[in-house]
């Protein structure tokens, strides 16, 4: 695959963002900072391969002076497409003069932390056992995770996206 071609999602995607968010959340919703989100509802940048097949998907809300990335995923791993619709969102936060790009995982996405950090974000916060109040939104959110880890608490990563402003 060359490299990663981005853009805002169009309404014929919808079918191709849904298998592929489906397939990664169990649902079209996800539930994190004690709240859900419809991730239909959310603001889409894609990423395409050379043919057009969709292969990545990242979702964001914008809240305040900060874009938040709710969902980003890729059916291609290590080819730079997360890496490439992170740089995306960026750009979109950028274009909007917003300060802030920022996430929340959970602390069994070891994978993920090692993702966030080598693009840059810092951990900014932990909301220890803040998985139990996810779990009441979204019962379908499973207790053990990744590696047999535990599934207890959210972890925000971000970074400055505007030159105003330092971690």
């Amino acid at each position: 695959m060359t490299e990663p071609l981005v853009r805002p999602a169009r309404a014929d995607d919808r079918p191709a963002i849904d298998k592929i968010l489906t397939a990664s959340w169990g649902e079209l919703r996800v539930a994190a900072n004690a709240r859900i989100y419809d991730l239909q509802t959310l603001p889409t940048i894609v990423s395409t391969d050379v043919d057009g097949e969709i292969v990545g998907v990242l979702t964001y809300d914008i809240d305040g002076a900060d874009i938040e990335v709710v969902s980003i995923d890729s059916t291609r791993p290590k080819l730079g497409i997360g890496t490439a619709l992170l740089h995306a969102a960026a750009d979109v936060g950028r274009a909007n003069g917003l300060k802030m790009l920022w996430l929340v995982t959970t602390n069994d996405n070891l994978d993920a932390l090692r993702f966030y950090q080598r693009r840059g974000l810092h951990i900014l916060g932990i909301r220890p056992g803040a998985a139990s109040v996810s779990r009441t939104l979204k019962p379908s959110i499973p207790i053990i995770g990744a590696y047999g880890i535990p599934i207890r608490d959210e972890i925000i990563l971000g970074r400055a996206i505007s030159a105003s402003v330092e971690l």
